[in-house]
């Protein structure tokens, strides 16, 4: 049956369903807006089941390093000790006070007996001891100022202590392992086993995109995908404190990711021609900031209930996407009938047939035929799929690939720490709470969608995608040194800086990932064989997400000797991304200066 095949022509069952109800075919241009309102929706929740690693770094790494790199040694420890010993500096009672700000904590006015389920700390103003059941790690030490202890609950129960009168308890901040000195490695750790794993699979999945259907690729990543989503979150439920659990769901979920990009980017080229590409790409591409926007905004309102349920929501969401995909997305004109936009024009013409009488008038093009009846399984192209090598060599993609890496590696430093860093840095003379950072970090997103789509415009009206990209990139240096220096003084000066960074960052970021791509993939030396989208999608993007695989690692380690010598990385990188279009920008240049030329010829 044709609509259920794993056929590339095959037409998607809900598309087929809506044909019987409705009792004729549809449009065209009604196809291609299912089109673009599908593939939004579909990588708009690509990046939204990306937003919560980002807005729970903060809580997995808590605030209380002093304390924690006293207590992890205790908490860590095979057997049970009492006393400081000489291998651990014990911390001052005094540093360890409960305070209005440590919500959490208990104080128990009587001898009694509770049970905690994470990492707590205990503390009396006097001598005292603590006692625990066989199944529960204490440890113990006092001073003259009194007497403070770490509590680790076993594996899967709680940990069931008794302590005397006046003592309190307050949950250890953060979750192990990241609740350590080492806290923000590890987590660069965890975002570079996503993002590696991410750019190793866009090859892949780019070759594979090519030659499989879209459609059920799409399907397939976006519920392993969800499924991957899941499983981190549900490390808080579990009980989860093993690194190597959240280092192999992310490697997982990478590769599943993977399929997403390349995959839109073709099925979205297959129904626009070249003219205003630039334009409508860059509107469309307003999914990956609508997709970072809605998943900081969940993710951050459910920390209020536990951060694994920052995950629940978009692993599942991303999942009924996928299923919303295989039902109704039409990868290519074809399989309804309709032939490709060829070059310069916005609408496929209607494939030849002997019967006229689906035949309907179109108000903007007159006679316009709808679809036959047809299931389209003659439809595949014979040419054959271009090779990654090959690909390669297509003027363009080289220079275009080698600038997104560093592109990337700006944008995704900010999408994967930009959260943590606002929570980090003294705003008007306060910090700001966990999800009150996620929720300010989305106007760099909102500045994304301004800046792809300004720059999407500017490119089709100069036709100079490299001058356009290049330009943004330079720009943004000063942007990113301003919003470094200034950010702190005032919360709407952060907002507006944070708004120009994020326009001059996410505008080529835009640009080349989808407008440009399309054009490479349906480069003139190609000679009309449109199987090279996928791979050039690939090649480019994946380019690009070794370098947002660097930017966060790096970050994790750079970050602990200061903001500032983050920011000069990035500009480091932004200046290189401009500095690799050169050549192409003198080209483009050179064109701009003879087309001007022409113009004026003729004006005369």
């Amino acid at each position: 049956m044709g609509c259920v095949s794993f056929s590339r022509s095959a037409i998607p069952p809900g598309i087929s369903l809506l044909r019987r109800v409705r009792g004729k075919h549809f449009s065209f241009d009604g196809y291609r807006s299912s089109v673009l309102v599908l593939t939004f929706i579909a990588y708009m929740l690509y990046h939204a089941s990306r937003k919560p690693a980002s807005i729970v770094k903060d809580v997995l790494q808590s605030d209380d390093q002093g304390l924690h790199n006293h207590l992890l040694p205790l908490l860590h420890s095979d057997h049970r000790s009492h006393g400081c010993g000489n291998s651990i500096s014990c911390p001052s009672i005094h540093d360890v006070q409960p305070s209005e700000d440590r919500k959490a904590s208990q104080t128990f006015d009587k001898d009694r007996s509770i049970s905690v389920n994470h990492p707590t700390i205990l503390f009396m103003r006097e001598e005292a001891s603590f006692y625990a059941d066989d199944s529960t790690q204490i440890m113990s030490f006092s001073e003259k100022n009194g007497t403070l202890a770490a509590i680790s609950p076993a594996t899967e129960d709680a940990a069931h202590f008794r302590g005397p009168p006046g003592f309190a308890a307050v949950p250890l901040r953060g979750w192990m392992p990241f609740n350590s000195s080492a806290g923000t490695a590890l987590l660069g750790e965890v975002d570079v086993a996503f993002l590696a794993s991410y750019a190793i699979g866009m090859y892949f999945a780019g070759h594979l995109g090519d030659r499989l259907c879209n459609r059920w690729f799409l399907t397939v990543g976006m519920i392993g995908s969800g499924i991957c989503v899941l499983l981190f979150g549900m490390a808080y439920w579990w009980n989860i404190h093993w690194l190597g659990y959240f280092l192999i769901v992310q490697i997982i979920a990478g590769f599943f990711q993977a399929t997403g990009w390349p995959s839109v980017v073709t099925v979205v080229a297959r129904w626009f021609g070249k003219r205003k590409r630039g334009l409508v790409m860059g509107i469309w591409n307003a999914h990956t900031s609508v997709g970072n926007i809605l998943g900081s905004l969940v993710c951050s309102a459910m920390l209020m209930y536990g951060w694994g349920w920052a995950f629940i929501l978009p692993g599942i969401s991303i999942a009924i996407g996928g299923f919303l995909i295989f039902m109704f997305l039409v990868v290519d004109p074809e399989i309804v009938g309709f032939s490709s936009p060829h070059e310069g024009s916005e609408r496929g013409s209607v494939k030849p047939s002997h019967s006229l009488e689906d035949q309907t008038v179109d108000s903007e093009q007159g006679l316009k035929s709808e679809p036959l009846l047809s299931n389209g399984e003659d439809s595949d192209s014979s040419s054959d799929a271009v090779g990654f090598l090959r690909a390669w060599t297509i003027p363009g993609v080289a220079p275009f690939a080698l600038c997104l890496f560093f592109t990337k590696l700006v944008a995704y430093t900010f999408l994967y720490w930009l959260p943590f860093y606002i929570r980090h840095t003294e705003i008007q003379g306060r910090y700001l709470s966990d999800s009150t950072s996620g929720n300010l970090s989305t106007i760099f997103d909102v500045g994304g969608v301004f800046g792809g789509i300004l720059a999407g415009h500017l490119s089709d009206r100069m036709r100079a995608r490299a001058i356009t990209a290049a330009s943004f990139m330079y720009l943004s240096i000063p942007a990113l040194l301003i919003y470094n220096l200034f950010g702190s003084l005032s919360l709407w000066l952060n907002i507006i800086l944070m708004f120009v960074v994020g326009m001059f960052v996410n505008g080529p970021y835009a640009l080349i990932t989808t407008a440009v791509s399309a054009d490479l993939g349906t480069h003139k030396s190609l000679k009309g064989n449109s199987k090279a989208l996928a791979t050039v999608t690939a090649i480019i993007d994946g380019t690009g997400s070794v370098g947002a695989a660097v930017g966060p690692l790096l970050t994790g380690y750079i970050s602990q000797s200061g903001w500032k010598s983050v920011f000069y990385m990035l500009m480091i990188s932004a200046l290189f991304a401009g500095l690799l279009l050169s050549k192409l920008v003198i080209a483009e240049v050179r064109d701009l200066m003879s087309r001007a030329k022409a113009r004026s010829g003729v004006t005369r």
